[in-house]
């Protein structure tokens, strides 16, 4: 079983096939292309996106719904494509893909989500990407009072 060293958990190992492959990398970070998303205990509803190349990259994210219930998954047919989905049927999240959204901590200031361009997992190859939406229906600064206490890795 393949192994990481980590800021934030040590050394962990992890399977091959829970690897996120971001093949376009993510916005500012283009050369990262493969995160380990893990659960630590207590720190649910919380992910954590472990870079498997740096050790000091990791982001919080959780799941779309967590932060908003109602949230509209909103992905074009070149991100759908680009993930190995077919745009030609209605993608659901929880059957088709994981949407995450990325959260930001900063001391002093409540936790944001970036519910404009969450990242969208196809879970069944896990081919993943941060997909920008392309209207302005969400923010990248969404208050998040029900994670006010998480703290960023």
């Amino acid at each position: 079983m393949p192994k990481i060293e980590t800021k934030y958990f040590g050394v962990i190992e992890f399977e091959e096939s829970s690897v996120f492959h971001f093949r376009r990398g993510l916005p500012g970070f283009e050369e990262e292309k493969c995160f380990v998303p893990m659960e630590a205990p207590g720190y649910s509803p919380l992910v954590f996106l472990q870079s498997v190349a740096q050790k000091e990259l990791c982001f919080l994210a959780s799941a779309v719904q967590v932060v908003h219930p109602d949230y509209h998954l909103s992905v074009t047919a070149e991100d759908l494509a680009a993930i190995g989905l077919d745009d030609g049927r209605k993608i659901q999240i929880g059957r088709d893909v994981l949407a995450l959204t990325l959260l930001c901590v900063r001391d002093g200031s409540p936790v944001t989500a970036n519910l404009m361009a969450p990242i969208v997992v196809n879970l069944h190859t896990r081919d993943a990407l941060q997909a920008v939406r392309h209207d302005s229906l969400y923010s990248h600064e969404y208050p998040v009072t029900a994670l006010s206490k998480a703290e960023s890795c």
